[in-house]
């Protein structure tokens, strides 16, 4: 849990049997046990339970995920595939952890610089960058 020199931050959730549409930035945690269709923009960690669904993009320091994620995912640190995860997309991430039983369909990049890569606006500066150049 992320903590400041006043409060302790509290995870937020989205709990079973609520499907949120949009996009999501926060600097704390965040558990999903319902729905997400959409992006996720998160500064500390994701848990996606195993009725957690996204469908999108997510962007976070660490992540574990049980439940069913159809997305790109950017981990600046660690991503833990648990025994119930169902993930297609392709992973940009500096370690993985893949318990036996999950299931994932897609590209996996890691490497020291793929860190680097997390920023959601990365790619739009190298885009600028390039129209730039010619």
């Amino acid at each position: 849990m992320a903590k400041n020199n006043i409060i302790e931050a509290k995870p937020n959730t989205i709990v079973s049997g609520t499907t949120i549409k949009g996009e999501i930035i926060t600097n704390g945690d965040f558990r999903i046990d319902g729905t997400l269709i959409g992006s996720i923009d998160c500064k500390g960690k994701i848990v996606v339970g195993q009725t957690g669904t996204i469908e999108g993009e997510i962007i976070c320091q660490n992540a574990d995920l049980s439940g069913n994620i159809k997305a790109q995912v950017k981990v600046e640190q660690l991503l833990s595939l648990k025994s119930s995860a169902r993930l297609t997309g392709d992973i940009i991430t500096s370690k993985i952890s893949i318990e036996p039983g999950a299931t994932f369909t897609g590209s996996c990049k890691m490497d020291g610089d793929s860190t680097k890569q997390v920023s959601p606006h990365a790619g739009q500066q190298s885009q600028q960058q390039e129209k730039t150049a010619k």
